[in-house]
């Protein structure tokens, strides 16, 4: 090899990752724009059924159909958003008329009655209330001026957020009017040679995934409805709220749950927080406990078994590695997507190399 053929070698390699380096970047720098047409992609899976089933079924011009769709799914958004406006509502008149004193006290009552419910001894209680005071400090020095930056702040992220619900719906339309849209873009980028293999990856990929997404709607829905039941009996207010938040949380793998529970245990204790806490306090909380574990074992060996199998055809134990895995490189996010990027990676390595034996018993069940 000449010294020529391998200064034009040095020169190609420096070119190739010069490229991918400024196309890293340019996504790095769209990634607004990338996160609005995943979302919409997502709204266009789980809307697809429906969709299909306008037209196909009740003969909806395919416009039309796709309008209901999409109103459809604006108005469960904005009854969702509207559960919140009561609970954000009273919060917030709670926090004008909020005597910072009292509420410490409640808290210190509460923080001593649980301590001295578990058996801790009175200096326990004593340092407790000490250390409580901490609070009180804490406001009479706070300076008011961060409130404009607040207010700033706030207008910001408003003005952001209706942006992108704004892109994501537009996204949306198109994505479900014409549902070979995105399959069109992306087979720009693909050589002549693979589009056959590709929109059949594309197709496949669709079908799997807009199942899982229903079968997610579906099971925060046997979630939220265990919880609200729950919350109901107890006698928890805004109980609906409570519950979908927390049902919400399921969509996060195995942390999620967790996150949930803790959430409804504390607002359980919180919203009797005058109460007595070994006769009211105690045994509403233990109640709660009992449903977030009914939920928890109705999910896990019924709703979660279902969804992975009939949908996106994969072990338990392989999605539990999975999501484990994707967790670990991508922390929270990597566990939310991990299950459709999984789906979608073995859809594709089954069509593109079909012949591997790895790859044959690994995608056997699709």
């Amino acid at each position: 090899m000449t010294s020529n053929e391998i200064s034009k070698g040095i020169l190609r390699a420096t070119g190739i990752l010069a490229g991918i380096v400024l196309l890293l970047y340019f996504l790095y720098e769209i990634r607004s724009v990338i996160a609005y047409v995943a979302i919409a992609v997502v709204v266009a899976l789980i809307g697809r059924p429906l969709t299909l089933f306008l037209r196909r079924r009740l003969k909806f011009p395919n416009t039309l159909a796709v309008v209901f769709t999409m109103l459809l799914m604006v108005g469960v958004l904005a009854g969702i958003i509207a559960l919140f406006v009561p609970l954000i509502t009273e919060q917030s008149r709670n926090l004008s008329l909020l005597n910072i004193e009292e509420l410490e006290d409640s808290l210190n009552r509460l923080y001593q009655e649980v301590i001295l419910y578990l058996g801790a001894t009175p200096e326990d209680v004593n340092q407790i209330i000490r250390e409580s005071q901490l609070s009180k400090n804490v406001m009479e020095g706070l300076d008011l001026a961060f409130i404009p930056n607040i207010l700033n702040s706030f207008l910001g992220i408003l003005s952001s957020v209706s942006l992108g619900l704004f892109s994501v719906l537009f996204i949306s339309f198109f994505f479900l009017k014409d549902s070979k849209l995105f399959q069109r873009g992306l087979l720009v980028f693909i050589p002549q040679r693979n589009e056959t293999k590709t929109v059949t990856s594309i197709d496949k990929i669709n079908g799997l995934l807009s199942r899982y997404f229903i079968g997610l709607l579906i099971q925060i829905l046997i979630l939220f409805t265990i919880y609200v039941i729950v919350l109901l009996l107890v006698g928890i207010e805004n109980a609906i709220v409570i519950a979908f938040l927390c049902a919400l949380f399921n969509i996060i793998p195995y942390v999620g749950p967790i996150i949930g529970g803790a959430l409804m245990i504390f607002l359980t204790m919180t919203t009797n927080i005058d109460a007595d806490f070994s006769t009211v306090i105690l045994p509403k909380t233990g109640y709660v406990l009992i449903g977030i574990v009914v939920g928890q074992l109705v999910d896990n060996f019924f709703s979660q078994p279902f969804i992975f199998s009939s949908s996106v055809k994969s072990h338990p134990l392989e999605i539990f590695l999975v999501i484990i895995v994707a967790g670990l490189l991508f922390g929270v996010v990597g566990m939310i997507i991990a299950v459709p990027g999984y789906t979608a990676i073995k859809v594709i390595l089954k069509e593109f190399l079909s012949e591997n034996e790895m790859v044959k018993r690994l995608t056997k069940n699709l």
